[in-house]
């Protein structure tokens, strides 16, 4: 099993910056891919970044390139989401996910992951 913890979320004024991250832990070494998602209430979860853990390529939901950047520290297992140039719809809920076990990875579909994280909140004021 793999287990997934978030931090980092905060509350920030618009404009401002915020690092996530995210830890994983347990059977590590079947990750196939982590990716970042978010969900403010009433809408649906979103995809932010993927990457391929084997390959370190990185991609972005098109909406989110250019003010997100996911990087990785593959020493610790945790991958980051710098979040900058923050606005007040960026306020949601984030979360970490993982697919494991299957060889699959590339996609920013949430119910192609079958690990996740209980999430970090992210809340933006003007």
């Amino acid at each position: 099993q793999v287990q997934l913890a978030e931090s980092g979320g905060g509350s920030v004024q618009a404009g401002g910056s915020l690092r996530l991250s995210c830890a994983a832990s347990g059977y590590t070494s079947n990750i196939d891919c982590m990716a970042w998602f978010r969900q403010a209430p009433g809408k649906e979860r979103e995809g932010v970044a993927v990457i391929h853990t084997a390959s370190g390529a990185i991609y972005y939901a098109v909406s989110m390139k250019g003010r997100f950047t996911l990087s990785r520290d593959n020493a610790k297992n945790t991958v980051y989401l710098q979040l900058s140039s923050l606005k007040p719809e960026d306020t949601a809920m984030y979360f970490c996910a993982a697919r494991a076990g299957t060889g699959g990875c590339g996609s920013l579909v949430h119910s192609w992951y079958n690990y996740w994280g209980q999430g970090t909140q992210v809340t933006v004021s003007s």
